[in-house]
């Protein structure tokens, strides 16, 4: 018996980086997943596309580990455990490969083990392999990955969920640079340290553009929707999140005739968030690959993380 979970991946809206100082942020899960299956074994074993922890892999997978041994802890879990790990999303793209992969190893564990836990137990194990890897993350990555939807989040405080009727369509473009969260966050938080007056008077402009973006997304109203993301592109930019070539990107999807776009995630590479136009996207998807680039249409609201035993 084996017990199998899947956690989508996620894009933040509006609000990177000035979240981890305080701030609401938009985020929504991705149609993008990551699948997890553990199993019973004679040791634990992590493996990940080919690689095991007992091979030169045993650093990259280490965090993974961590979730297991903190869960089983506390728990009371055997952790001689087989944990399997499958993404379809691509690593340091900006889009939470490693918070997809901790909530589905936190949720198929306990699956494997008969514990039922609900969004906000499996964000709690799951952050305990980000913060392994990213050293200070807000927590909205793990958070919108367990629950689905679109959520506004700030730290040390409930997150809301932002429901609306149908659904919405977005674009994702992967800018072919990988990129570390951890070194981005230190970046962006010496400014806040060279310039702590202006860095929270953007903060609260940051709070204030994320709820404005979750009215617009619930009212349906892309195009002014799409204009708040290409301002928070610009504020990121000046703050040290974006590079040359993501604000080329951003600019040539402007062009192509995207209601908005911006970086999203930590930034310094990574992926690129945008709003087509109705009925332009697999145009766009074309016209974008010929030029060197890969992108997917993802449909918001998607579901959060499932598990089950096969």
């Amino acid at each position: 018996m084996k017990a199998v979970a899947e956690a989508p991946c996620k894009a933040i809206i509006t609000g990177e980086h000035f979240v981890v100082h305080g701030a609401w942020a938009l985020a929504a899960a991705v149609e993008r997943r990551v699948r997890v299956e553990a199993s019973e074994a004679d040791e634990m074993a992590i493996e990940s596309d080919g690689h095991r922890t007992n091979d030169s892999s045993k650093k990259r997978l280490a965090p993974v580990a961590r979730v297991v041994t903190k869960i089983s802890d506390e728990l009371r879990f055997n952790p001689r455990v087989l944990i399997r790990i499958t993404s379809r999303v691509p690593e340091s793209s900006g889009l939470g490969s490693s918070a997809a992969t901790m909530v589905a190893v936190a949720s198929a564990l306990t699956k494997l083990k008969g514990v039922e836990l609900d969004a906000s137990e499996i964000s709690r194990y799951a952050m305990t392999g980000e913060t392994a890897i990213h050293g200070r993350p807000s927590g909205i990555d793990v958070n919108v990955c367990a629950t689905g939807g679109v959520i506004l989040y700030k730290m040390g405080e409930e997150a809301k969920r932002v429901k609306f009727a149908g659904s919405r369509r977005f674009l994702i473009v992967q800018s072919g640079t990988k990129r570390s969260t951890r070194i981005l966050i230190d970046r962006v938080s010496r400014m806040n340290v060279k310039y702590p007056g202006l860095f929270a008077g953007l903060a609260n402009s940051a709070s204030f553009i994320s709820e404005l973006a979750a009215t617009r997304l619930v009212n349906g109203d892309m195009q002014e929707l799409g204009r708040l993301l290409t301002y928070n592109h610009a504020v990121l930019s000046t703050v040290g999140a974006s590079t040359p070539k993501l604000d080329r990107l951003v600019d040539l999807l402007l062009a192509l005739g995207c209601y908005g776009a911006k970086l999203t995630g930590a930034g310094g590479g990574g992926s690129v968030f945008a709003i087509p136009r109705e009925g332009s996207t697999d145009a766009l998807i074309a016209e974008l690959k010929l030029r060197g680039y890969e992108s997917f249409q993802t449909n918001v609201p998607c579901e959060g993380v499932k598990s089950w035993l096969q």
